[in-house]
């Protein structure tokens, strides 16, 4: 550990008490060297079954590429399992989404109370210029064109899937996708299903300036098939947002957090009051982090990760009071301070029996292989 790391974690260490939150072990879910795993989310299953999705794409530094990258025509959604509380993990992934045109992102799994589970993603499809290839897409990215959100949908807890179900595009904007179609609403992050059963959704969405997103509401009143346009949640004519992740209080409070950019990567929160038909203007959280994931415990506190990506790198969390109200002054606990360089992070937790909390994320140590970690904490 470095001078740094030790005195952050000591001047850290009486705000982490505070918290009630013990580390009890760092664990490794899956790790390949011919892979790049990355992007992760988690849900428990009714029988108490763990399933962890993720992203992976070939290491291509194996063939002499000098940097991983989060875009490749080869990437898909994957999934692994564990039977016993996330001590042991399946060996092989299961796969959920090999989208034909792309290289599909960041899966994110909801599990609804019916017990199906919902996939979302998104894709970069790649293009061969030096073969003449051209898209109509808005946004582009080297050789890839930005193809917008999709869906997939499990009834037999993930081990078969249906789909792919597109979103609408948001109202107003004209952007579109490499076949000059309406770009579908996409996002990396939480969903939430409200005490109504309607499923709410924030998406990210391009703006008319370049590379700028905000963040809208979309709700879904079929389990995640049709969606329609509710609100703005987030925007701002210089701060960027993006990355979102809602939750949904016990006083029925819809609480979003948002990544941004041009911000110093500070944390926003915005908050519906009227169940996601406004939400008030966006608040600074007043520190660095990001993208979130929130989880209610037994004590209806709510356990919020998040990464973080500066010196010295890795993963942080706070536990908030019930209503999420005082995400500005709860104390900041430090999970991981050992990775390699920023290109990690992206955390998900699940609450487990006997006050325990199991978050995942992808991780690298000296800028080594990329992939699925996990820690066990209790409360």
């Amino acid at each position: 550990m470095t001078r740094r790391a030790f005195t952050s974690m000591l001047a850290a260490a009486p705000l982490a008490a505070q918290s009630g939150l013990r580390k009890l072990k760092d664990i490794v879910i899956y790790s390949d060297e011919l892979y790049y795993s990355a992007f992760p989310s988690i849900i428990r299953r009714r029988d108490g079954e763990l399933i962890v999705a993720f992203r992976r794409a070939p290491n291509r530094r194996l063939m002499g590429e000098k940097a991983a990258t989060h875009t490749d025509p080869n990437s898909y959604c994957v999934l692994v399992r564990s039977r016993d509380g996330g001590e042991t993990w399946t060996r092989e992934p299961e796969l959920i989404s090999a989208h034909p045109w792309g290289g599909s992102q960041d899966p994110c799994l909801i599990q609804l109370r019916d017990g199906s589970i919902l996939c979302a993603s998104y894709l970069w499809t790649w293009l061969d210029r030096k073969a003449g290839a051209k898209s109509q897409a808005t946004e582009e990215r080297d050789q890839y064109v930005f193809q917008g959100g999709y869906l997939m949908r499990s009834e037999d807890g993930g081990r078969s899937w249906r789909g792919p179900i597109y979103p609408p595009p948001l109202p107003g904007r004209d952007v579109r996708n490499g076949f000059g179609k309406p770009l579908p609403v996409y996002n990396r992050g939480a969903m939430c299903q409200g005490r109504d059963g309607r499923l709410c959704w924030a998406v990210a969405y391009p703006k008319p300036a370049p590379r700028q997103t905000d963040v809208h509401l979309m709700i879904s009143s079929d389990r995640g098939d049709t969606w329609q346009y509710a609100c703005v949640v987030a925007t701002d004519e210089k701060v960027v947002f993006n990355e979102t992740s809602l939750y949904e209080t016990p006083k029925g409070d819809l609480v979003a957090f948002l990544r941004t950019a041009a911000f110093d990567d500070h944390t926003v929160v915005a908050r519906s009051r009227d169940g996601g038909r406004s939400f008030e203007p966006w608040q600074d959280a007043g520190w660095q982090g990001h993208p979130h994931h929130a989880v209610r415990l037994e004590d209806n506190r709510v356990f919020l990760i998040y990464g973080y990506r500066h010196p010295p790198y890795g993963i942080r969390a706070r536990i908030l009071d019930a209503e999420c109200t005082d995400f500005a002054t709860a104390p900041e606990f430090v999970l991981r301070d050992d990775g390699g360089n920023g290109d990690l992070g992206y955390p998900w937790a699940v609450a487990l029996p006997g006050r325990r909390i199991l978050a995942v994320y992808y991780f690298n140590q000296n800028d080594g292989l990329r992939h699925i970690a996990g820690t066990f904490l209790a409360y």
